[in-house]
């Protein structure tokens, strides 16, 4: 493991954190502990209820709310898709 001060990783955090990506194990000094970095997978859904305090199935039924708005505002043509060319989208 390579160990450094918060000095050190400060000076070239992107390159540590590159590394601790790519599985070398890299470790800061803080107080009398070693803080480890490494990768952690997130899902959203793990996201959203450690963030917001939203359960799996509050996030299931507002994605699904709000796809469902999604679809009824592009029947109704509030929504467009944009193709590129902002003067054709703001002529309609």
């Amino acid at each position: 493991m390579t160990t450094l001060s918060p000095t050190q990783a400060r000076s070239n955090l992107t390159g540590w954190l590159r590394k601790a990506a790519a599985g070398e194990e890299i470790g800061i000094l803080f107080g009398d502990k070693v803080i480890s970095l490494r990768p952690v997978q997130v899902e959203p859904a793990d996201y959203a209820e450690r963030e917001y305090g939203v359960t799996r199935e509050e996030l299931e039924h507002f994605t699904q709310k709000l796809h469902a708005q999604g679809q009824k505002d592009r029947r109704s043509e509030k929504i467009r898709e944009y193709c590129g060319d902002i003067e054709a989208l703001l002529q309609g």
